[in-house]
């Protein structure tokens, strides 16, 4: 049974969200939220598998949700000792079209996946379950748009990223760039003549030398520390 956790500040949305998902076979939802500090409250005592956050009225309460949801460890002021950093769950997020900028801002605060808002009730039931197991998931329809606001993104810290850069091997970082292209783990076995299974633990290996959750990630620090360059 995947646990849930709805997050959206209007109130018809939440119920909709919540009848739709505790309709769904396998799916339960544990709470909801309104707010942003209610969310990041409410995921630390709830524990849920998956925090879906609706795009909110305001872009930068809901980044700052998302980093608080999905990074409890720089949460020691709100919660008890021994709850803060205990418990990180995944996080997927509803976005519209048109947001892209914010879609790549909640990546980088550690979102794991991306929906559209208009997403259909299959997709997202998908969508969270795909999540729950640690894959990322990014609606085709605004893939394209995301990928092009990273690549021309300004790295933050680019010696920082390129000293953590040379922690990777030289695989590694034939894998890392695989993954910024959009591979699957059977096309980079392919491509390299090495057995799926060797390709996931290489991309287990990249993520926890990056400090990334998901290959979405992933894809961010490609770009920003200069291992892949956008097209000209």
């Amino acid at each position: 049974m995947v646990s849930v956790l709805v997050v959206t500040d209007q109130s018809l949305q939440r119920l909709a969200l919540r009848t739709l998902l505790a309709a769904e076979p396998g799916l339960s939802v544990v709470g909801e939220a309104a707010s942003g500090a209610e969310a990041v409250r409410r995921s630390a005592s709830l524990r849920p598998d998956v925090v879906l956050v609706d795009s909110p009225r305001s872009r930068a309460d809901g980044i700052e949700t998302v980093r608080r949801i999905a990074q409890p460890a720089r949460l020691p002021r709100l919660l008890e000792p021994a709850e803060a950093g205990a418990h990180a769950p995944r996080v997927l997020v509803l976005t519209p079209a048109d947001h892209e900028e914010y879609a790549y801002a909640a990546l980088r605060a550690g979102a794991d996946g991306f929906l559209l808002d208009d997403a259909d009730p299959a997709e997202l039931t998908a969508a969270v379950r795909v999540v729950a197991v640690g894959d990322a998931v990014i609606t085709p329809g605004l893939t394209r748009a995301l990928i092009d606001t990273v690549r021309h993104q300004r790295t933050p810290h680019p010696l920082q990223r390129a000293s953590t850069l040379d922690t990777l091997t030289a695989r590694e970082r034939d894998i890392l760039v695989a993954v910024a292209a959009g591979w699957s783990n059977a096309e980079i076995a392919h491509w390299l003549s090495i057995a799926p299974t060797t390709v996931k633990t290489h991309v287990s290996h990249v993520l926890a030398k990056i400090g990334a959750r998901a290959r979405v990630q992933a894809v961010t620090f490609a770009y920003e520390s200069g291992l892949v360059r956008p097209a000209a």
